[in-house]
């Protein structure tokens, strides 16, 4: 069975902040964003970038997937934050409005020059209407690319779109990534709920994410991360028909047609399956830190 990183809980933290650096080591998060970017302020982004590079250098989160997002191509400190996340080597490094695939070529280039380790990825943040008009383009852009993020707070906002619920105004822009990212191959993580005390429109948002066919969703609080969690992790019943499936199928080799629960059995049907019980497997062993 393929290697599956569990990506159902992304969660956002402040670099600039020592203590919530140190809570992320026991948050039960799948993956950590070490933000460099929105959550902190210009003068203390020198100071944020060295606590980014050390914790990620750390190994002190476990199995978490751990990424630092920098600021974005033409700030005057992406330079340098492109450098010191690149020599910590995390997981990926997570770059906010990435709009072409030349973009990408920088990024990479950039990345290796300062010695990114093999294992660091680049994460595209896609939050631009060019970019969700360009982004197959991106997404096949280098073998770097591990995954899009969506920044739907930008997206609504440079749509001159409303944030309402069910996202009506953005779903063919979801759609548009999610389809690109299939296509290459990368992960695609949803965007933020922006009320963390909202928890029946955030759990709403998690559903329609999980059903859509997002990896997972971007959080902002650690409160979010049960229920994104939950949300995104198949349910046991999810589990047994997979494992049910897969066992038709072996059992009926060679035999024509093969059903299971009066349904018949293709291909494609044991695709799922498999990918259903790797990321139960894999959100298993996250488990054990």
């Amino acid at each position: 069975m393929s290697e599956f990183t569990p990506l159902r809980s992304v969660l956002y933290m402040p670099s600039s902040n020592e203590r919530a650096l140190e809570k992320a080591k026991s948050i039960a998060c799948d993956g950590l964003i070490l933000d460099l970017e929105d959550a902190v302020a210009p003068d203390a982004k020198p100071a944020a970038r060295e606590a980014a590079a050390a914790a990620a250098a750390s190994g002190e989160y476990g199995r978490r997937t751990v990424t630092i997002r920098v600021n974005g191509i033409g700030t005057e400190w992406h330079d340098d934050d492109v450098v010191a996340a690149s020599q910590a080597g995390p997981a990926a490094i997570v770059v906010p409005k990435v709009d072409s695939a030349d973009e990408v070529a920088q990024l990479v280039a950039a990345m290796e020059k300062a010695g990114a380790p093999d294992h660091t990825m680049l994460w595209a943040m896609v939050e631009t209407p060019v970019a969700i008009l360009s982004a197959l383009e991106i997404a096949r852009a280098s073998q770097r690319l591990g995954a899009f993020v969506l920044g739907t707070n930008d997206l609504v906002k440079e749509l001159y779109a409303e944030h309402v619920p069910g996202r009506g105004p953005i779903l063919p822009s979801l759609h548009t990534a999610l389809l690109a990212g299939r296509a290459a191959g990368i992960a695609v993580v949803d965007g933020v709920y922006n009320d963390v005390k909202d928890t029946d429109g955030f759990l709403a948002e998690c559903e329609q994410g999980r059903q859509m066919g997002f990896d997972g969703k971007t959080l902002i609080h650690p409160g979010q991360v049960e229920g994104a969690n939950a949300a995104f992790a198949p349910s046991e019943q999810a589990v047994e028909d997979a494992r049910g499936l897969i066992a038709a199928w072996e059992d009926g080799k060679g035999a024509g047609v093969v059903t299971h629960n009066g349904r018949m059995v293709e291909n494609l049907h044991v695709e799922s399956a498999r990918r259903t019980l790797a990321i139960h497997e894999s959100i298993l062993a996250l488990g054990t830190d």
